[in-house]
């Protein structure tokens, strides 16, 4: 069965969430104090794991401006607090059928609201009462005589009326009546709610501040579990030893120290396995158990009896140090796997509910939690959590972000408090709730719509129309132009290629370097090379393939063949028409654009200024001028071919 929608109303910051829908992987999304607690916490208590049913207090859970005025606005019945609807499967649809027949199985939605004030819940089931009864008139078997006796009833108290009022009840008239007060005593859907409610997932509930705790005294602990006084920290570390095959009472049998280290061990390595298949920051760790006896100066209870304390030992510096003086997200992080890991062994049918998950962690390491939650948690669990964290929110499951906002209309003299609101839609009014989707979306965008497998890096928007033209016109004489496989992505110059690939290359990405080439860029060229954040053989100017000392991508171009592209980009008149001649007169410069900036200056005010893109433009958009067989097209499409061909010596599959 399946959590399919949730409403949570008169609950602290939440008068009405309005009802939302659930998926199987659902994130809240919204700032500090909008109320996510509130919504995990009042869902948690309709059917908590390993804890009593929960009551509701007026006192602590109502909100607090309307505390006063609880029986005023809730005269009749006690108010909801939540309300949850439920979707069942085709198997315990047939259960109920075979209680109250097919006909009377409505759908597969029930629902259960919880209430202030009760101990337990309110379910709607879907059955039909007049369809289940006809079918307990059919299971009785009553003959012609016998149904005609008790014709027109509608309901199960009808029924019983009917069944009374006959003077000489028969056999089968007495046991259906028997049948149908017992059904009415216990209640007429207690059935159909026994049968679902064995199948209810439980909640379990985590916050970021749960810990496993550093040190146990066995002693202690084993004093705890007896008088169920266990802390959340301690309970950890239980799961801990049962995700290694042995347990505390274990450990208090071991009389021998091997024996006690080789249990250590055990658990050790099984968990340092998991842990560092889903944590990337430094894989040089190694989480050990250490079984001493306490010493009487430690502080109580680790002063007697045998102690367990975690440490984690760095192989690298070849020290170790309490584990509870790691980092706090290591420590979170670890806590939280073991919990899952031990969870996963016991229990099954569970709905994992998560308060800002990972808050403590890097950026990269909670991208690391959400991968562990999509492999490991999603197809065994429903899980909702939430977070105002870009790197934790789902940019390939937008569908199934919900944005928690803390609504106050200011339209008059004073604030309108509308309360938290639940809702699937995007349009927040606050923009620093909508700043983790924004961070969320923009990182995705940056890495899938301009990043490939195999990138390659250029200057600008006009590099790229320059060689998207080339490689056409090649391919539309039957040569090899660039590679499909390439995505090319201007990266705004030499100055910012080290830190666009810091950031993106780390996504096992190929990533080769054409950029433009000037006197000035030749240190920066070397320092790129030597800086190793690239091969070196994946760097490459446009001077290496054009035979002068400084190019950019526009040197490809035969000078005469450049001229014309910039007098029909621009429509220049005759007597200002541009010639390879002209060009280089303008500016004592191997470099085209430079020598096209220069001509431009001395253009009249009424001929628009240069740019780098308008030329490239036009080009891409008409193709046919490289489709000529005069000379200096030629020359231009082997200086680019010259490129492709060494380009795509470099793609990766």
């Amino acid at each position: 069965m399946r959590l399919i929608s949730v409403q949570v109303q008169n609950f602290r910051s939440v008068e009405d969430s309005t009802e939302f829908k659930v998926d199987d992987l659902t994130c809240l999304v919204g700032k500090n104090e909008a109320g996510k607690t509130a919504i995990l916490q009042a869902l948690h208590a309709l059917n908590p794991l390993n804890k009593p049913n929960t009551l509701f207090d007026v006192d602590q859970d109502y909100p607090r401006r309307f505390v006063t005025r609880y029986n005023q606005r809730h005269p009749e019945t006690q108010a909801v607090v939540v309300a949850t609807s439920w979707e069942i499967n085709q198997y315990l649809k047939d259960e109920l059928a075979v209680e109250y027949g097919a006909d009377a199985v409505t759908g597969s939605i029930f629902t259960i609201t919880k209430h202030y004030k009760a101990p337990g819940t309110y379910w709607t089931v879907p059955i039909d009462e007049n369809a289940a009864v006809r079918y307990f008139i059919e299971q009785s078997r009553l003959n012609a005589a016998e149904k005609k006796q008790i014709q027109g009833a509608d309901s199960a108290n009808d029924l019983i009326s009917k069944l009374e009022s006959i003077s000489g009840r028969t056999e089968k008239h007495n046991s259906l009546l028997k049948q149908i007060k017992e059904r009415v005593s216990d209640g007429l859907y207690s059935k159909a709610r026994q049968i679902l409610e064995a199948k209810l997932p439980k909640f379990f509930y985590v916050s970021h501040y749960d810990r496993m705790s550093g040190q146990i005294s066995i002693n202690k602990l084993a004093q705890d579990r007896q008088q169920d006084k266990v802390q959340i920290g301690d309970e950890i570390f239980l799961n801990f030893l049962e995700l290694a095959g042995t347990s505390i009472e274990e450990l208090q049998k071991s009389k021998k120290y091997e024996e006690l280290i080789a249990k250590c061990e055990a658990a050790s390595n099984e968990i340092t396995e998991q842990i560092f298949t889903y944590w990337t920051q430094n894989d040089s760790l190694e989480v050990k158990l250490d079984f001493s006896e306490g010493r009487p100066e430690d502080p109580a209870p680790y002063s007697s009896g045998t102690v367990v304390r975690a440490r984690v030992w760095n192989i690298l510096h070849r020290a170790s140090v309490p584990f509870s003086e790691r980092s706090a997200g290591f420590v979170w992080f670890f806590s939280f796997l073991v919990q899952f890991a031990a969870l996963r062994n016991l229990e099954s049918n569970i709905i994992i509910l998560l308060d800002e998950p990972g808050l403590t962690l890097h950026g990269k390491a909670q991208a690391d939690l959400l991968r562990y939650v999509e492999k490991e948690l999603l197809p065994h669990h429903q899980v909702m959590f939430s977070t105002h964290s870009p790197f934790m929110v789902p940019a390939d499951r937008f569908s199934s972000v919900r944005i928690v906002e803390d609504v106050v209309i200011r339209s008059g003299s004073r604030p309108e408090v509308k309360g938290t609101k639940v809702r699937a839609d995007v349009l927040a009014n606050d923009r620093d709730t909508l700043f983790p989707l924004q961070g969320a979306l923009g990182y995705d965008i940056a890495q899938s719509l301009f990043i490939g497998q195999n990138s390659l890096l250029v200057e600008g928007p006009s590099d790229i129309l320059y060689l998207q033209a080339l490689s056409a016109a090649l391919k539309r004489r039957g040569r090899a132009g660039l590679s499909g496989r390439w995505i090319i992505c201007p990266s705004g110059g030499i100055d910012k290629i080290r830190p666009f690939v810091s950031l993106f290359g780390g996504n096992g990405l190929n990533v080769v370097v054409l950029t433009d080439f000037g006197a000035a860029d030749k240190r920066k060229i070397e320092d790129l090379r030597r800086s190793e954040i690239l091969a070196s053989t994946n760097i490459f100017t446009a001077a290496d393939f054009t035979g002068k000392s400084e190019a950019d991508v526009e040197d490809f171009f035969e000078p005469g063949l450049f001229a014309e592209i910039l007098n029909q980009a621009y429509n220049l008149p005759e007597e200002r028409k541009l010639s390879a001649k002209l060009l280089a007169e303008a500016e004592n410069t191997p470099r085209q654009v430079k020598q096209a900036e220069a001509a431009f200056r001395r253009m009249p005010n009424d001929i628009p200024e240069f740019d780098h893109f308008t030329p490239s433009d036009w080009l891409i958009r008409h193709p046919q001028i490289l489709d000529s067989t005069s000379q200096d097209v030629d020359k231009t499409l082997e200086r680019a071919q010259l490129a492709f061909d060494r380009l795509n010596t470099l793609v990766k599959s």
